[in-house]
């Protein structure tokens, strides 16, 4: 499996979504074990959500605005 694969999953996991069918959550863990680079990208990942997250102001008004 390529990393591509690995880092959709990992993407579902920080979003705290459900892991694609093809790639387990142990899977995910021993690539990301082996793969450097898959790993620095899920780092990075995590810290975007995080900062993002302190960003406040939700997601857009109910007309779909963000309040413009």
């Amino acid at each position: 499996m390529h990393c591509v694969a690995f880092r959709t999953a990992l993407s579902a996991r920080v979003d705290g979504e459900e892991l694609p069918p093809e790639v387990s959550g142990a899977a995910l863990d021993a690539h990301l074990r082996e793969c450097a680079e898959c790993a620095h990208w899920g780092d990075r990942a995590r810290r975007l959500k995080l900062l993002t997250a302190g960003l406040g102001g939700g997601g857009p008004d109910g007309d779909g605005t963000y309040g413009i």
